[in-house]
């Protein structure tokens, strides 16, 4: 026996969305809605194993901060949208899952000054996880140079915005080059991101990785990075490690220079990356801290979503 959520495949699927629980194909927005209109509004992807969501309550924070920093909202009830999304992998009868929360705009006549007072559209759904094959993990994958920059100055960087054609944009170049993922950096030639996903340079046993939102020193530029979920989940595991754990600047020759090169996102944990561009990363296959670092992540992730967060594994 298990008590773990079994699949029902014979159930049709349902989303959440403002309040209530409706068929998918029943599901809609208006065609006046800001995020349809002008792509106002923010989201957020979590993973979901043994039917429990990992660190809703951390998703649930940030979307909150965004939306009160960008002015879309400042009346979200992060406990009750947390619980929507348990249940809405219940419903589904999901159990290794994809949660996507998305949070709109909601109508277009409202004036600058209700921008607080007025109800915003959220959808909630669930779908079967997206399983990477295991090649990528032990064989590792390459990455190209974004031609675009992150721009500090940009109040929207660091935010989970629904705007990501230019992201998707670099990562349809980086699949016609035969690549994985595409690096993104400021308009200084500073390391930001990838597309998708946060990163992660190994230099003389140190784990380093680019500010995020929030994490800048005193008088420095805004970082114009998410502070992922995941990335502060592997943070976590590597200080527990004993890895000495830096957020600072890097540059390009940091990136070509790395004994390692990682990503990480809610879909795929941590990948590691064995070339940028026509260049290798280190010995060109992954290193171990990158296989320290998945397996106590997968461990965390584990822990966490069987038992919850805290949870004493011991006897």
């Amino acid at each position: 026996m298990t008590d773990e959520p079994t699949a029902q495949e014979t159930r049709p699927l349902e989303v959440w969305m403002n309040g209530r629980f409706v068929p998918v194909e029943r599901a809609g927005i208006s065609a006046f809605d800001m995020g349809f209109q002008h792509g106002v509004g923010l989201f957020e992807t979590m993973r979901c194993a043994h039917g429990r969501i990992f660190r809703p309550e951390a998703h649930m924070a940030r979307l909150a901060e965004s939306a009160r920093e960008l002015m879309l909202t400042d009346s979200l009830r992060t406990g009750p949208l947390a619980d929507a999304a348990q249940e809405t992998v219940e419903r589904n009868g999901l159990v290794d899952a994809r949660v996507r929360l998305t949070l709109s705009g909601g109508p277009m006549n409202r004036r600058p000054d209700q921008a607080a007072e007025t109800d915003p559209t959220i959808l909630i759904h669930a779908q079967p996880r997206t399983v990477y094959p295991d090649a990528l993990y032990e064989q590792g994958i390459r990455v190209i140079i974004a031609n675009e920059r992150l721009n500090p100055f940009d109040s929207h960087a660091g935010h989970k915005t629904l705007n990501y054609w230019s992201r998707l944009t670099a990562l349809q170049e980086a699949g016609s080059k035969g690549a994985a993922e595409a690096l993104w950096f400021t308009v200084s030639n500073h390391l930001g991101c990838g597309s998708t996903s946060n990163v992660f340079v190994v230099q003389d046993g140190a784990l380093i990785t680019p500010p995020a939102r929030g994490e800048e020193a005193s008088g420095a530029l805004p970082a114009p990075v998410l502070p992922g979920i995941t990335r502060a989940a592997l943070l976590e595991v590597a200080r527990e490690n004993g890895l000495t754990v830096e957020q600072r600047l890097l540059d390009i020759g940091d990136v070509l220079g790395a004994q390692e090169l990682m990503l990480s996102n809610s879909g795929w944990g941590l990948l590691p990356v064995i070339g940028v561009e026509r260049e290798s990363v280190g010995e060109g296959v992954p290193g171990p801290v990158f296989k320290m670092l998945r397996s106590g992540f997968e461990e965390l992730l584990d822990r966490e979503t069987r038992f919850g967060i805290g949870a004493d594994m011991g006897e």
